[in-house]
């Protein structure tokens, strides 16, 4: 069982960066392939960035890539999500995910767990 809690979300301007955090708990940290989700109002949950179970490999949306980046530190069993650039289409409560044993996928259906999210604002 793992348990995910996201943080760092909040009010931003155009063009202004932030840091979400996904803290999770569990012993099999370091075996789950991780991820962020992005949940516009009314509308589905949409891959935003995935990295692997080494840290090693990380896969992008096109509509992040460039301006996101994931990362994962397994030693304090956090995910990171780098968010710069931000424009009010970013605004959503963003998800963390955790997938075991698995690839890094872009489907919500491949992963386990979820966070309650964390929500981002964008203003103009």
């Amino acid at each position: 069982q793992v348990q995910l809690v996201e943080s760092g979300g909040g009010l931003v301007q155009a063009g202004g960066s932030l840091r979400l955090s996904c803290a999770a708990s569990g012993r099999t940290f370091g075996t789950y392939t991780m991820s962020w989700f992005h949940q516009a109002p009314g509308k589905e949950r949409e891959f935003v960035a995935a990295v692997s179970w080494s840290g090693g490999s990380t896969c992008y949306a096109d509509s992040w890539k460039g301006r996101f980046t994931i990362t994962r530190d397994s030693a304090k069993h956090t995910v990171y999500l780098q968010m710069n650039s931000l424009k009010p289409e970013d605004t959503a409560v963003y998800h963390c995910a955790a997938r075991a044993y698995g690839p890094m996928v872009k489907q919500t259906s491949g992963y386990n767990y979820w966070g309650r999210g964390t929500q981002v604002t964008v203003s103009s």
